[in-house]
């Protein structure tokens, strides 16, 4: 029933585009000998398949229960056990067979159990279960947004799936008072009322320790915390400065990412309306405040409103430096940048600039407060009482790549990639190591860096390769594990498959949805991701424009393939160009093309960026 009515609403929802109704079908019988970087593609999904059944077979049981000591907390808590399962969604819509997909089902739907099972003795508001309504039952969106990184993709390739559904419902109602019992809103003053949010709704005390610590643990010689405490009293020091949770702040921008669910995956009008409300007021308060974003707004909607006025307080805010209890060094845990997400959202929605102005300009207000010491330039990453400080050689550029990704202005590259780079020839960077992935990836994008895709897919190889020899020496034991110790171990490596197949970011892990300029879909199985012995090759992204060479490895059988606008649809092909030949005009999101045995082409699409609201459908259901 749920299925049906899915179908239904993005049957309305589509209804006004007559043009993307239309089925385009495109035949390619061009012979080209398998490229290695085709290849390479086919055995990463191989490997990485290979890899999470055993990492899956040694970490998890039969009921999909993580096997480790369940703790509520900051330090090591319910969001850590589902992220050892992170980008095993992406992995999936990519193309890797369906066992991967039905074990991050089972470990969602255990650790959903397992965390509604568990309880605390000393943490008030979790003595009844962790999970309640089947979601964390009031925490910080640095957590909640990890442990929501597995749900939140997986309408990727299971948008049908009646959980799922009901969940993005529940989830996103959480936000919008649909439940009485999570006040967590305040549409007048159109603010999230606390850092601690969720299925409880808000916490409007200050915060304890505890609350953060969770309960007390023996630690020494039996487990390895992840911010290195030696004792429960450590713990509860690392926490003991972390008290100013009452009203808003920027990282409640994640829960954006389940309405923008909401809306993708129902049509409904009514999550489309709230996340732009909610973002519309950050826009706002960013230009109220010079555009730097407050990190604290009061129950009263005002600016500082519960920190004394000041604009940069809070937990996790601009001013939040604290002292670490091993050592007595100072750390510095601004995580104001957690916000954009829920301005990418919007852009997803809209296509609109104003949603990426004032995080262009908040960088460049920041990085014009540069000192010159001894001859270099220092940039602050923070503000406080006597204002900026924390100053680096590194410039303030949180959110750059993602800032340019959307705009794809040149100037919004420059952030990323410095113009030194661009003006260089061609040869001058290969086999050269002085840039960072995502900056080679760029230069590969603008023919600068022949070499980008074999070397970053044989990157991916590797690191599977060292997550399973690291995973098949791990020692622990299930009463000496802690929820987190797993994650470095898990072996999914997907960031290569994204860039190069997609044309797309990595969305990270705090609950992004996926920013992709392509996306795949095999009609024969009726599934999403890149049909068996398919490659895909994207090589140049413009802001109307994205080339990708398809090729068919098996020298025996044809292969289909549907090639979408967008992750979620968002984008329009306006013509297709095979390799040197005229343009074929489309006007539709989605292509459907059959290569002969061997066959393979070059495809440059024209194309609108987000010219359609954004679904979770897949193609032959539109």
């Amino acid at each position: 029933m749920l299925r049906k009515l899915f179908l239904l609403s993005c049957v309305l929802l589509f209804a006004s585009r007559s043009a993307n109704a239309q089925h385009f079908k495109l035949d390619l019988s061009t012979p080209m000998s398998p490229p290695t970087w085709a290849l390479l593609e086919r055995e990463l999904l191989r490997a990485n398949t290979a890899a999470c059944e055993e990492f899956h077979a040694k970490y998890f049981d039969e009921r999909g229960f993580l096997l480790c000591v369940e703790r509520w907390g900051g330090d090591d808590g319910p969001d850590d056990a589902i992220e050892n399962c992170n980008d095993w969604p992406i992995l999936h819509s990519l193309g890797a067979p369906d066992v991967v997909l039905q074990m991050y089902k089972k470990a969602w739907e255990g650790h959903l159990r397992q965390y509604t099972l568990a309880k605390t003795t000393h943490v008030p508001f979790a003595k009844d279960g962790m999970y309640y309504k089947e979601f964390p039952v009031s925490f910080d969106w640095l957590h909640n947004g990890e442990g929501l990184t597995v749900f939140n993709l997986q309408g990727l390739s299971d948008p049908y799936d009646d959980g799922f559904q009901q969940r993005t419902r529940r989830f996103a109602g959480f936000y919008m008072n649909e439940d009485p019992g999570a006040p967590n809103y305040d549409p007048k003053h159109k603010i999230i009322r606390s850092m601690f949010n969720g299925s409880r709704g808000p916490l409007l005390r200050k915060a304890t320790a505890v609350d953060w610590a969770g309960d007390p643990i023996e630690v020494k010689n039996r487990f390895r915390p992840g911010h290195g405490e030696e004792s429960y009293e450590q713990m509860l020091a690392h926490f003991e400065d972390y008290n100013d949770i009452i009203g808003d702040l920027p990282q409640n921008l994640l829960t954006t990412s389940l309405a923008l669910n909401g809306y993708m995956m129902s049509g409904e009008e009514k999550y489309k309306a709230w996340l732009l409300e909610y973002v519309d007021a950050w826009v706002d308060r960013m230009k109220q405040n010079g555009y730097i974003i407050p990190s604290n707004i009061g129950l009263d909607g005002k600016i500082g409103g519960a920190t004394n006025g000041k604009w940069y307080g809070g937990c996790y805010g601009w001013a939040f430096t604290v002292v670490v209890p091993q050592d007595g060094s100072l750390a510095h845990r601004n995580t104001h940048n957690k916000g954009f997400t829920g301005f990418m959202n919007a852009f997803m929605l809209t296509g609109d600039d104003r949603y990426l102005d004032p995080w262009r300009r908040q960088i460049d207000k920041i990085n014009a407060q540069v000192k010159i010491v001894d001859g270099r330039a220092l940039y602050p990453k923070m503000y406080g009482d006597d204002g900026w400080y924390h100053y680096t050689a590194e410039k303030y550029n949180y959110a750059a790549l993602e800032l340019y990704y959307l705009s794809m202005r040149d100037e919004d590259m420059a952030e990323v990639l410095p113009r030194e780079f661009v003006s260089k020839s061609k040869a001058g960077y290969r086999n050269n190591e002085q840039f960072t992935r995502d900056q080679g990836w760029l230069l590969y994008l603008l023919g600068k860096n022949a070499d980008y895709p074999e070397q970053a897919l044989r990157a991916d190889l590797a690191r599977v390769r060292e997550r399973v020899v690291g995973m098949r020496s791990d020692e622990t034991t299930p009463d000496t594990r802690l929820a987190d110790d797993p994650m470095h171990l898990n072996p999914a490596s997907v960031a290569s498959l994204i860039q190069l197949t997609l044309g797309g970011l990595h969305p990270g892990h705090q609950g992004n949805v996926l920013q992709a300029r392509l996306r795949y879909f095999d009609p024969i199985s009726r599934r999403a991701g890149i049909p068996s012995d398919m490659g895909a090759l994207v090589d140049r992204l413009t802001n109307d424009e994205v080339a990708v060479t398809i090729v068919n490895t098996n020298q025996l059988e044809s292969r289909e393939i549907v090639i979408q606008a967008g992750g979620y649809a968002e984008h329009e092909f306006v013509s297709v160009s095979q390799g040197a030949g005229q343009p074929q005009a489309l006007h539709t999101n989605q292509l459907a093309v059959k290569l002969a045995p061997g066959a393979g082409s070059r495809l440059v699409f024209k194309m609108k960026r987000y010219a359609n609201q954004p679904t979770m459908t897949f193609p032959w259901d539109r």
